[in-house]
């Protein structure tokens, strides 16, 4: 990979770039300018979500900016309360009409348990939707199906019933959080992992002012959120950093022309815990109110 629009190619052999935008709500930033700035950086894959309540920002800055749409490569996210066959199937109708699309290059489940141990009938319920998906596949309106915050379980329950396999799988991955069974076990099934707060999150992010990235960034004379990003690269895991000034946007970009060394990446890889933001798809109950990032 040596661009942020180099691709990998997915199991149903669609192509998918190696490097996202994020546009989980910025509370203190105006996301239409923010997308603009983005666009006109050259960022070419998106991800949203309903919400996010940006896919309508993201319509309209795509639409503004005069490039075709197939050069864009855009993505979105049912959310719990959306899922079940029919629930689906409107859930994507309004998704589109918001961002004023005929279709997705790829849609995902965001959650695959709506009320965690409350609600026993999610491997039903997840299968119900699935399903839904791939009858808008079936009808041209969706390229690719994927998943959201899916660990290997609720893969296996998925793969049991599907006609379609899903090509991603959302996680929250950086260091410090690596998930590597959930990684291992996505690769395994030709399966693309893709990160979501890659560079961590919150006010007191662990990550910026850990010793040993820090330390790295000293050595490969980059940034730690750099550091962060080419480490997820070299794992073949897709990342989706937000970012809401030109220079963060171009600077997250910046990651093509150097290498982590196989040790430093080892050590990267085994860091204790670091900043999970403690969303556990098995243990949190995510609600539209709390309006987490994923």
């Amino acid at each position: 990979m040596n661009s942020i629009n180099d691709c990998y190619t997915l199991n149903n052999g669609t192509s998918l770039p190696c490097f996202g935008f994020g546009t989980y709500n910025e509370k203190d930033g105006d996301n239409l300018e923010i997308i603009r700035t983005a666009i006109r950086t050259g960022y070419r894959f998106f991800d949203t979500a309903s919400i996010y309540e940006t896919e309508r920002v993201l319509g309209q800055a795509i639409k503004e900016s005069g490039i075709p749409r197939e050069e864009f490569f855009i993505e979105s996210k049912l959310w719990i309360d959306e899922m079940g066959y029919e629930n689906a199937k409107r859930a994507f109708e309004a998704t589109l009409d918001r961002l004023q699309m005929d279709y997705l290059d790829l849609y995902l489940i965001h959650w695959p348990r709506q009320t965690g141990d409350e609600n026993e009938n999610w491997k039903e319920l997840d299968l119900e939707t699935w399903r839904a998906l791939e009858d808008l596949h079936a009808e041209g309106k969706i390229r690719s199906l994927g998943c959201s915050n899916f660990l290997p379980h609720h893969l296996d329950n998925l793969l049991s019933g599907c006609k379609i396999k899903p090509v991603v799988d959302q996680l929250e991955l950086h260091p410090g959080y690596s998930q590597e069974a959930a990684v291992s076990y996505l690769l395994a099934h030709d399966i693309r992992p893709m990160a979501w707060s890659p560079l961590g999150r919150g006010r007191e992010n662990a990550l910026a002012g850990n010793a040993f990235l820090a330390k790295l960034a000293k050595k490969y004379q980059k940034s730690i959120p750099q550091i962060n990003l080419r480490f997820l690269l070299q794992k073949g895991i897709i990342p989706i950093p937000k970012a809401s000034t030109e220079a963060h946007m171009k600077s997250n970009m910046d990651i093509f022309d150097f290498s982590i060394s196989e040790e430093d990446m080892w050590i990267m890889t085994c860091m204790p815990q670091t900043t999970w933001l403690g969303e556990h798809p098995d243990f949190y109950i995510p609600t539209r109110k709390s309006n987490p990032e994923q």
